[in-house]
């Protein structure tokens, strides 16, 4: 795939690139520059339905591989991501803006997902039990779903969308990636990828479109299940549509993630591991941390002392710079409601610690910038509080005790992430057994799950019981079947009883 001039992109059906066939296109810019690098073709109801079918006439054979045979293409492609790193990193960022630092970060962590894939032969294991009553032995296995659908965000482009499918391909799925259509040159490039690794033509697709592609993956029929990961509102609408037509959902949504800091934390590894956890790809992460809640005042003084010096010095610039920091939002309507956020909290009374807006790249560069801004005295009822900003416009929120910190945090409606910095192992007891969110970490800035443990939130960060990670990927993904079988002897007979079966 080249990687200059303003490209023409595809569908990817059947094992093929297919031209979109509706005449709309959406634009795919590079953040760090404002210019268009792309035309990605948003399919019809029409197109999409013509991609489930391929799916689900390929589906039966890939069904029947054995699972060895499935594993042993998740780890041709495994290599083949390694192999291509480069080539991965300099699409990801050119079409996300991330730095090359954040970019392997990523690809990093969606190995991870590949590799608990190649594993699926164990997950998928069932259960036998011998001579259950009457000489019947009992045993459950594991079937694959038939055509399953992923719709994925543009923050990721790489990271979510292998955490979401890579199971389910394992278990003997057929999979349509919708991408997002601000990232779709990533999802294009592993599509080469799985076809290199031997996986048979129509059991990866990637469909890009808008919501009539979206709609079409919630009402078809031979889809049976959809993992979603996006905004809370879409994540609704997604599980609330896909239950009503009768498929298994998962949709992970937004997150107000908070930082605990006790007053016992040593204040300069905090900051330091706020400045990341916070700002890292311009705030544009799920897990990221939007609020910070220093626990006591003095303890609150003194971090921002240390914030500001730490927030002023960060580095916001192209990722082609090696001391970039973070680079842009991802499109021109995203930097705006950036700024209006900022103009908003003005509004509410906060007071800005360092402010965004003032950096001159910000306003000389056209590419999507946004500085990295901190408030200070957020207090709950603020649009800034309650709303996910999904850019670098951070939060303190002051408390004087860890049950206020705990009361405020279970009263948000969102529970994605959160994390508590101590040396009290007391107060790390009370705080992860009393916090109602998915994620808790202890001293980790970011407590996102290695690949191996599962990965959701709660409350309206998460609709459905599906997980993104972690070995539940195995569950959603498949359907148990439970046989009762009894081979009597030759001869025997068997007669006829009228009670409800029973062990007796």
């Amino acid at each position: 795939m080249e990687t200059t001039g303003i490209q023409t992109l595809t569908h990817f059906i059947g094992g093929q690139n297919v031209e979109g066939q509706s005449g709309r296109f959406g634009d795919v810019f590079n953040p760090t520059t404002g210019e268009v690098i792309a035309k990605v073709p948003l399919a019809t109801r029409e197109e999409t339905r013509e991609a489930i079918a391929e799916a689900q006439a390929a589906f039966p054979a890939w069904r029947d591989v054995s699972v060895a045979k499935r594993a042993q293409v998740l780890l041709n492609f495994r290599n083949l991501l390694t192999q291509h790193l480069d080539e991965l990193l300099a699409i990801i960022c050119r079409e996300s803006g991330k730095t090359i630092e954040d970019a392997k970060g990523e690809v990093t962590r969606g190995i991870e997902s590949v590799d608990l894939a190649i594993g699926a032969p164990h997950l998928v294991k069932g259960e036998y039990s011998v001579n259950v009553g009457g000489n019947i032995n009992a045993y459950s296995a594991k079937y694959p779903l038939g055509v399953v659908a992923a719709i994925s965000p543009f923050n990721f482009p790489i990271m979510v969308p292998l955490a979401q499918t890579s199971m389910a391909v394992a278990v003997g799925n057929a999979v349509i990636l919708k991408a997002s259509e601000k990232v779709p040159m990533t999802a294009l490039f592993i599509s080469e990828l799985w076809k290199k690794a031997g996986l048979p033509d129509g059991i990866w697709t990637v469909i890009n479109g808008d919501k009539d592609a979206v709609n079409e993956l919630l009402e078809h029929k031979a889809v049976k299940a959809i993992s979603f990961v996006g905004s809370t509102p879409v994540a609704k609408y997604i599980y609330e549509t896909g239950a009503k037509y009768g498929k298994r959902v998962t949709a992970l949504g937004g997150g107000k993630n908070n930082m605990v800091v006790m007053p016992d934390a040593d204040l300069e590894q905090v900051a330091e591991a706020f400045m990341g956890a916070a700002y890292g790809a311009a705030s544009q992460r799920c897990m990221a941390l939007s609020t910070i809640m220093p626990v006591g005042q003095e303890t609150a003084e003194r971090l921002v002392a240390i914030l500001k010096q730490k927030v002023a010095a960060l580095k916001v610039g192209s990722y082609e710079e090696a001391d970039t920091d973070f680079g842009p939002v991802i499109s021109a309507q995203a930097k705006e409601a950036m700024l209006a956020a900022i103009k908003k909290g003005e509004e509410e009374g906060v007071e800005i610690v360092c402010d965004g807006r003032e950096l001159p790249i910000v306003n000389e560069s056209k590419g999507f910038f946004i500085g990295p801004t901190l408030f200070d005295h957020v207090k709950p009822g603020m649009d800034v509080y309650e709303q996910e900003i999904f850019g670098p416009v951070r939060n303190i929120v002051r408390v004087e005790t860890l049950d206020e910190a705990i009361q405020l945090i279970n009263e948000h409606e969102l529970g994605n992430g959160v994390t508590i910095f101590t040396n009290d192992g007391y107060a790390s007891r009370k705080f992860t057994t009393e916090i109602d969110v998915g994620m808790v970490g202890v001293n980790v800035p970011i407590p996102i799950p290695v690949g191996y443990h599962n990965f959701a939130g709660f409350k309206d960060s998460r609709f459905g019981e599906g997980h993104m990670f972690g070995p539940d990927q195995a569950r959603f993904f498949t359907k148990t079947k439970t046989v009762s079988e009894r081979w009597p002897e030759a001869g025997s007979q068997m007669g006829s009883t009228f009670a409800f079966p029973s062990n007796d």
